[in-house]
Formats: structure tokens, C-alpha cells, sequence
């Protein structure tokens, strides 16, 4: 192999000089210059985009607090709301009820009313009704009719004795 050949030595460092140095140059002052320039703006791009994102993120944590004491507001008028109706419901349905308690124990006397008047009236009318009962009986059993005042002193005798045995 040619490169390992002592002799050749000086002419192989010689135009490794001539072409690494003026190569290591040509990149030290032009290529790395412009490389570490595009790595920095680079780097200061992302910085800066990181302080963008930092600071949105800051605003939007600050929105969103914004929002959840909005909405906890929210809720609790809207839970204050619900429980005034809730409370305005029940007086009016307490006032319904008493109304209601008021007819109906008036319409309850009136129809007792109705019951003793019906109750007085249908007693009044038992007498004539029994009187007229014994006479027909009378007249069929016997086939006479009685006088009028017969049948009604047989019924007050009744009468009276059934109270008087009622309470002995």
C-alpha cells in the first residue's frame, strides 16, 4: 500500500497541510460562524415561543378561573332562585290547602245541616206515615177502616211507652 510507505511520507504530510488547513480555515471562519448564528436564533425562537406559550397558558388559567367562579356564581343563583320557588310553591300550596280545609269543612256542616233537617222532617213524617201504615193494616186484617184519632192514640201509647221502655 502506497500510504504506508516511509518514503513518501513528507509529500503526504505536505499536501495534507496545504489542503486540511486552508479546509479547517475556510470552516472555522465562515461555516461554524453561520451554524452557532442558526443554532442561536433557533434557540432564541424557541425561547421565545416558550414564553408565548407560558404566558397564554398564564391567561388561559386565569380565563378559566374566571369561568369556574362564574359558573359557581351561576349555580349558586340558580340554586337560591330554585329554592325561593320552592318556598313560594309551598306557602301558595299551604294557602290552597287551608282554602280548600275552609270549603270543604263548610260544605261538610252544611251537608250535616241538610241531614238533620232530612233527619227532623222524615221523623215529623213518621207519625202520618205509621198512622196511615196501621190503617191499612187495620183495614186489611179486619177489613175496617179506623177512626182517625184511634190510630193516633195507639201510636202516642206506643210511643210513649217505647220511650218510657227505653230508658227503664
Amino acid at each position: 500500500m502506497p500510504q504506508l510507505d516511509v518514503s513518501s511520507y513528507a509529500s503526504q504530510l505536505f499536501w495534507l497541510l496545504l489542503t486540511f488547513v486552508p479546509l479547517y480555515l475556510i470552516i472555522a471562519r465562515r461555516a461554524i460562524p453561520r451554524i452557532t448564528e442558526v443554532l442561536e436564533a433557533r434557540q432564541s425562537k424557541i425561547s421565545d415561543d416558550l414564553k408565548k406559550a407560558a404566558a397564554r397558558k398564564e391567561e388561559a388559567e386565569t380565563v378559566h378561573a374566571e369561568y369556574e367562579a362564574l359558573k359557581a356564581e351561576s349555580h349558586a343563583k340558580a340554586q337560591a332562585m330554585l329554592k325561593q320557588a320552592q318556598d313560594e310553591m309551598a306557602v301558595e300550596a299551604a294557602r290552597r290547602n287551608a282554602t280548600l280545609s275552609e270549603t270543604l269543612a263548610s260544605q261538610n256542616r252544611e251537608a250535616e245541616r241538610r241531614i238533620l233537617t232530612a233527619k227532623d222532617d222524615a221523623l215529623a213524617n213518621l207519625d202520618s206515615v205509621v198512622a196511615e201504615v196501621i190503617a191499612s193494616a187495620t183495614n186489611k186484617l179486619i177489613g175496617e177502616e179506623p177512626a182517625g184519632d184511634e190510630v193516633q192514640r195507639a201510636l202516642q201509647s206506643v210511643s210513649g211507652r217505647a220511650v218510657a221502655g227505653g230508658r227503664g
